[in-house]
């Protein structure tokens, strides 16, 4: 039997590389309730896996070269909650890097993750995504 910690770190570890997210998106209920704080064009509440995964990371996916890479920095983990601290190690498509850092408050309800809070550099998603957007769309 695994340790809760011990899986929840390999869970977490998953979200590096784009070529293993989908072994942490398996764990996500396909009914989350993911609220994104903050004032940028990726807040706000979503109330499923695919309506939270098109409206963030693959929407960061078309500015960030190579997509969304997170690093577990820190994992709190006590009984149904996981607090995971997370920082990007992705670059714009711009050549600038996307070193944001990212607080995930997640619920577990048995081994599938069923609410997440989310706290992240605003100014530095906002202007990642509408730079890059709006250049996409000038060229």
């Amino acid at each position: 039997m695994t340790d809760i910690r011990s899986d929840r770190a390999a869970l977490f570890a998953c979200l590096q590389d784009p070529v293993t997210q989908p072994g942490f998106w398996a764990r996500v209920a396909d009914d989350v309730d993911w609220t994104v704080e903050g004032t940028h064009p990726l807040a706000g509440g979503y109330r499923s896996k695919n309506e939270f995964t098109a409206a963030t990371f693959a929407r960061l996916a078309r500015v960030l070269d190579g997509g969304v890479k997170l690093t577990v920095e820190h994992l709190y983990v006590d009984g149904d909650t996981t607090v995971a601290e997370l920082v990007s190690t992705s670059t714009t498509k711009e050549g600038a890097p996307f070193d944001n850092r990212y607080c995930w408050v997640c619920r577990f309800d048995g081994d599938m993750i069923a609410e997440v809070r989310a706290y992240l550099d605003s100014a530095m998603v906002g202007y990642a995504v509408l730079r890059n957007e709006l250049s996409r769309q000038a060229g």
